[in-house]
């Protein structure tokens, strides 16, 4: 609720509309990019389920913070990782500021950044985190090859 001017009548209203089930969640959200066509696709809280939960797509999703030296590390892997994937038709490689944005689905925890999580196109309530392995481009390569429900190149090509 961000109301104007609170009052009882403004919070009865409030009340009743959250009763009736009409009110829309506030999302905390970057302004959505205007130009996302770069190999690292920016992920805002207003795109999340548009891009993240989208059932056509595998995505890879880095959480991270701008002042996080680890995330700071890992950023020239990270595009490097998606101009290696860029051709994939059903792949995404993305980002989100996890500090500037609302993560809006439950099944993506956010403790530490980076936190990468991969979103299979037919479970993306059930994500896989990329936990124990080193963050470099073999590694992330070797992890999404894991778990990509479908690529467009063979393994022998790698």
């Amino acid at each position: 609720m961000e109301p104007e001017e609170f009052d009882s009548d403004v919070l009865r209203q409030f009340v009743l509309a959250f009763k009736k089930g009409k009110l829309k969640p506030i999302v905390k959200s970057q302004p959505v990019p205007k130009n996302n066509k770069g190999p690292v696709k920016v992920v805002v809280g207003k795109t999340f389920d548009a891009i993240v939960m989208d059932p056509k797509n595998d995505v890879l999703i880095e959480f991270y913070a701008p002042w996080c030296g680890h995330c700071k590390k890992l950023e020239p892997v990270y595009t490097e990782l998606g101009k290696k994937y860029k051709n994939e038709k059903n792949l995404i490689i993305a980002k989100m500021d996890a500090t500037a944005n609302d993560v809006t689905n439950d099944h993506y925890k956010v403790e530490g950044f980076p936190t990468i999580y991969f979103a299979p196109r037919d479970k993306k309530n059930n994500p896989v985190k990329f936990e124990g392995g080193d963050r470099d481009l073999e590694h992330l390569s070797k992890f999404i090859e894991e778990h990509a429900t479908k690529l467009s190149r063979t393994k022998e090509e790698l």
